[in-house]
C-alpha cells in the first residue's frame, strides 16, 4: 500500500508539473531593425518581452500570400477576441525592392483597419531576407531572375517572449490557429 502511495503521489506531481510547463523553444531569432508599412523603424527590440506571430508574403503574390495575410488578420481578430491583443504579428516582404512602404501599407489596409500590432518589414535587401528566412526560419526564399514571382514558405512561426521560434504552423493545417492559441497560452502563464 505504501508502494501505491508513492507511485501515485509521483504520477500526480509529473502530471502536475507536465501541464504547468512551457512550450519547447528551438532557435532564436537574431536581433534586427528594419522598416515597417509606417516608415518607421521596428525589430527585434521593440518584440523584447513579448509574443509575435511571423510569416513571409510580397504584396505582387499571385498565389499564397492573399490567403496567408487573409489568415494573419484573421489570426489578430481571433487572439483579440480572446483577450490575447499584445500579441505581435511581423510579416517580412520577401520582395523588398518592390515593397516599399507605401506599398505594404496599401497592401495591409486591404486586411485590417488595425495595424498598431500588425508589422510588413522591408528595408533589407534581398539577400538579406534570403539568409534570414534560411538561416534563422529554416525556410526557402528565392526570387527568380526571370520571375516577378518570389519562392517562399507559407508557414506561420510562434516566437516566445526571448525571442525563440516555438513551432511553426502550416496554411493548410485546419486547426493550426487553435494549435497556436494553445501555445500562447502555455506560454503566457
Amino acid at each position: 500500500m505504501k508502494k501505491y502511495k508513492w507511485v501515485l503521489l509521483l504520477t500526480s506531481s509529473l502530471l502536475l508539473f507536465a501541464c504547468n510547463t512551457s512550450v519547447k523553444t528551438g532557435r532564436q531569432v537574431e536581433s534586427f531593425s528594419f522598416t515597417d508599412q509606417t516608415g518607421n523603424p521596428y525589430g527585434s527590440e521593440d518584440l523584447k518581452g513579448k509574443i509575435w506571430v511571423a510569416d513571409f508574403i510580397f504584396t505582387q503574390c499571385k498565389t499564397v500570400c492573399p490567403p496567408m495575410t487573409f489568415e494573419m488578420a484573421e489570426l489578430q481578430k481571433k487572439f483579440k477576441d480572446q483577450g490575447m491583443d499584445t500579441i505581435e504579428f511581423v510579416s517580412f516582404t520577401v520582395d523588398p525592392d518592390v515593397d516599399t512602404p507605401e506599398v505594404l501599407k496599401e497592401y495591409i489596409d486591404q486586411y485590417t483597419d488595425d495595424d498598431d500590432n500588425w508589422h510588413l518589414l522591408t528595408g533589407y535587401s534581398q539577400n538579406t531576407i534570403e539568409q534570414i528566412a534560411l538561416n534563422q526560419f529554416q525556410t526557402i526564399v528565392q526570387k527568380p531572375n526571370n520571375s516577378s514571382q518570389v519562392i517562399h514558405g507559407t508557414n506561420f512561426y510562434l516566437i516566445d517572449q526571448n525571442g525563440y521560434i516555438v513551432d511553426e504552423y502550416n496554411l493548410v493545417d485546419e486547426s493550426f490557429s487553435d494549435r497556436m492559441m494553445d501555445d500562447i497560452r502555455r506560454l503566457q502563464k
